[in-house]
């Protein structure tokens, strides 16, 4: 069983203690799903969460707050239990996040359904010639009238192809770079959509490259104000970005469990795998990893509750070292069970493929790393 003595922390409140003891029975009612048919599976997943009640953290309606130590709570729960089901709930929040930080009334009527289950949503800032490099956004959004006219291209589209609404960034010009961008809120029914490919990677969930093609938007459509979406965009992120260090925690905290297991089962040389000094070395550092991860991802989760209006270097300290550290503490893991961890539908050999793209999505390593840089010499010349 996984531990849970961090709950005790002064980053919780007992609403807080409540939850993960909920999620986490019914996750071991509920999960893990079967994998063979990744869309009918992430369905299946947004719709049994929304069911729960486990999709309303997800959205803030008019008034509310989205509070972040829940959401990496349920995270770094879900991921424990299934990668499939922290993906399908995570891009509900992200894929809103926009919405309930910016949204307009007639936008917010979405989050409804978004956090019932009865429809998937998607956030597509990627692009084929862009990446990491948000200024470099090709994707138009031309005014005529009363209306905007969206062409071009978004890629490695999270929920790409089953979601119902997509958030999109486009370039509307109203100055060079990332001060020109704004977004959007564009339901996939729209004429002018076109999944030009479906996306396969080592841990599989729906990914899609899209295009658009003279979209034609109301200016209802617009999140924010014309010029803002880097604002916007960041601002999700700032929320976000930990909730992803909290899933590699997760992940991290399974592959303990399941290296713990195997060291006390495991004989070698006439006694169990667990009293050589070379394995207690291995599992001392995932130890110490697990906890690192799991105290600045949720100092950032707390400082943000708190009412911080930014917390993009606790974020991303968390996120690269939660990633970072997940990597190793499962790589460590699949080396304690020898041969076995690299047989498929082995735990530690998902995990194996499930922790590697989160060191690079939502800001890869390096890119935090220049966040973290930044923020630091800017304090330091504060400080002068």
């Amino acid at each position: 069983m996984a531990d849970r003595s961090f709950l005790a922390w002064p980053f919780f409140e007992d609403r807080h203690r409540a939850l993960a003891a909920d999620l986490d029975a019914w996750c071991a009612a509920h999960l893990p799903v079967d994998h063979g048919d990744v869309d009918a599976a992430c369905r299946g997943l947004v719709r049994a969460l929304g069911e729960a009640g486990w999709l309303r953290c997800t959205g803030a309606a008019e008034g509310e707050v989205l509070d972040v130590r829940t959401l990496c709570l349920m995270r770094e729960t879900l991921a424990r239990h299934d990668g499939l089901a922290d993906f399908a709930f995570a891009m509900q929040g992200l894929g809103m996040g926009a919405v309930s930080l910016f949204g307009t009334p007639a936008q917010r009527d979405w989050l409804s359904r978004t956090r019932a289950g009865e429809a998937i949503a998607a956030f597509a800032l990627t692009e084929p010639a862009s990446g990491s490099d948000v200024a470099a956004t090709a994707t138009t959004a031309e005014k005529r009238g009363d209306r905007w006219v969206l062409n071009g291209e978004k890629t490695y589209i999270s929920n790409g192809g089953i979601a119902d609404l997509y958030v999109v960034f486009a370039r509307t010009g109203e100055a060079p770079g990332t001060k020109g961008l704004s977004a959007f809120l564009l339901p996939a029914g729209t004429p002018g959509i076109a999944v030009v490919e479906r996306i396969d990677v080592i841990a599989p969930h729906p990914l899609a490259h899209l295009r658009f093609t003279d979209v034609e938007l109301p200016a209802g459509a617009l999140i924010g104000r014309p010029g803002e979406g880097f604002k916007v965009a960041m601002a999700v992120l700032d929320v976000f970005r930990a909730t992803v260090g909290a899933a590699a925690l997760g992940f991290a905290r399974r592959a303990l469990d399941e290296a713990l297991a195997r060291v006390q089962a495991r004989r070698l040389f006439g006694a169990p795998l667990a009293e050589l000094q070379m394995v207690q070395g291995h599992l001392a550092d995932m130890a110490l990893d697990v906890d690192a991860s799991a105290l600045l991802v949720y100092r950032a989760a707390w400082t943000k509750d708190g009412g911080a209006p930014r917390v993009s270097r606790e974020a991303a300290m968390a996120k690269l070292h939660a990633t970072e550290a997940a990597q190793r503490v499962i790589d460590a893991a699949l080396q304690l069970h020898g041969g076995d961890g690299v047989r498929s539908g082995m735990a530690v050999e998902s995990l194996y493929r499930e922790i590697r793209a989160l060191r690079i999505y939502e800001g890869a390593t390096d890119v935090q790393k220049i966040v973290i840089a930044r923020a630091t010499l800017a304090e330091a010349a504060k400080g002068g």
